[in-house]
């Protein structure tokens, strides 16, 4: 296996060489994080700003395994997992997160599509089948990576400005802001934590962190700006989340408000911008909804891909495209179909995530543990903290199941 980094001539052509985890960032940070930090502001003000914290703290250590284990492999996030724990446990990790990206598919879809009809009216099955469209058009571009880079950025660092001003606008309370970050379990709280934790902290996420840092060229010498990447792009995540609850925490708590439709949230805006707020509102909701609609499938098709064996190649690669394109077209068929989200599919995300995520949690701390890393084999230090965020997955999926029960 190689662990050299590229050659230096190739490695300085990028800007600032920065972005696989702004593309984390765009494709976890979704319509439902969008929607659960919303609902945690107005129903619980600033009692769970703990919350995110913590999960952007774990998101960080997680993306870190996944940065060291991508710049020292040599093939793709399944296939290093087949070498080391045998194809049997790759062929059900990329099979398990293929099932997830593709139930959380149509959700994306119906993001957009929701956006679409604030924006100009009409249907939200017709504007839902257009993003559709536009994504599998945007995903058979040559040289598919770097332009999903750039436009990844773009969105991430513009959803950034629109809600840390509203925040700011907004005069949230500091005291209770600050006496949020303790962390308490309100009574009645229990699944909306679940929920929020997994829109910031999402191990499948972390985990195709491996292809994104190989489909940037990177090697074992660039470790230092990779784990810089991975740091500004996962704090970016996390930011979004706390900025959208504490913005809600200020205007919706205090006026008795719940979050039923996008108009609700858009009344987050409306301290910063007045009149316009559905409006920036909307287009915030579809930019999260875009950005997830694309890298979610990209997750998915990848997964599949390396499910069936033939993740070589990357995201260049036709055979990956094909499965890419494949969850866009069954989240965009799921959207119009049903003009929503099928209750049934959403039990059958979340059953799979909960046994999925815990899984892929272990496999990332026994990879990143490997004497394949070289000198970037994870330390002790670390390891503890990446075996508490193993069980406070394993915890969140236990709290989950007890409150079907």
């Amino acid at each position: 296996m190689s662990t050299s980094s590229p050659p230096v001539e190739s490695r300085v052509r990028v800007p600032g060489r920065l972005g696989p985890a702004f593309i984390t960032a765009a494709l976890v940070f979704g319509p439902g994080s969008v929607t659960t930090a919303s609902s945690m502001g107005a129903e619980f003000a600033y009692d769970l700003v703990w919350v995110p914290v913590i999960a952007t703290v774990l998101m960080l250590c997680f993306v870190d395994l996944s940065v060291r284990i991508g710049l020292t492999t040599d093939t793709g996030p399944i296939g290093t997992v087949s070498r080391r724990l045998g194809r049997v446990v790759g062929v059900l990790v990329g099979l398990g997160a293929f099932a997830v990206t593709a139930s959380f598919q149509a959700g994306n879809s119906v993001g957009t599509g929701a956006a679409g009809n604030v924006l100009f009216g009409g249907s939200t099955a017709v504007f839902a089948a257009v993003f559709t469209l536009v994504a599998i058009g945007f995903l058979w571009l040559p040289s598919f990576y770097k332009y999903l880079e750039r436009t990844m950025i773009v969105i991430i660092l513009a959803m950034l400005v629109i809600f840390v001003v509203t925040a700011v606008v907004s005069a949230p309370d500091l005291g209770a802001l600050a006496a949020g970050l303790v962390p308490s379990i309100p009574t009645g709280s229990s699944a909306v934590i679940v929920s929020a934790v997994a829109t910031t902290f999402s191990v499948v996420g972390a985990f195709y962190q491996i292809q994104l840092v190989r489909e940037k060229g990177w090697g074992v010498d660039d470790y230092q700006v990779a784990r810089r990447d991975a740091v500004v792009g996962t704090l970016i995540l996390g930011t979004l989340s706390t900025v959208i609850m504490i913005a809600a925490a200020a205007v919706l708590n205090p006026a008795g408000l719940s979050v039923t439709s996008p108009a609700d949230m858009a009344t987050i805006l409306e301290p910063a911008i007045g009149q316009w707020a559905t409006v920036l509102f909307a287009l915030g909701l579809w930019a999260a909804a875009f950005s997830s609609l694309i890298g979610n499938s990209t997750i998915g098709g990848s997964m599949l891909a390396g499910a069936l064996g033939i993740e070589a190649g990357g995201l260049e690669s036709k055979r990956v495209k094909l499965c890419i394109t494949l969850v866009l077209v069954l989240g965009g068929v799921v959207a119009v179909a049903f003009g929503g989200i099928p209750v049934q599919l959403i039990l059958t995300a979340q059953a799979v995530t909960i046994l999925l995520v815990p899984l892929i949690g272990v496999v990332l701390v026994a990879l990143s543990r490997d004497r394949a890393r070289g000198t970037l084999r994870l330390g002790t230090p670390q390891l503890v903290l990446a075996v508490i965020g193993v069980l406070f997955l394993t915890l969140l999926a236990i709290t989950y199941v007890r409150n079907l029960l």
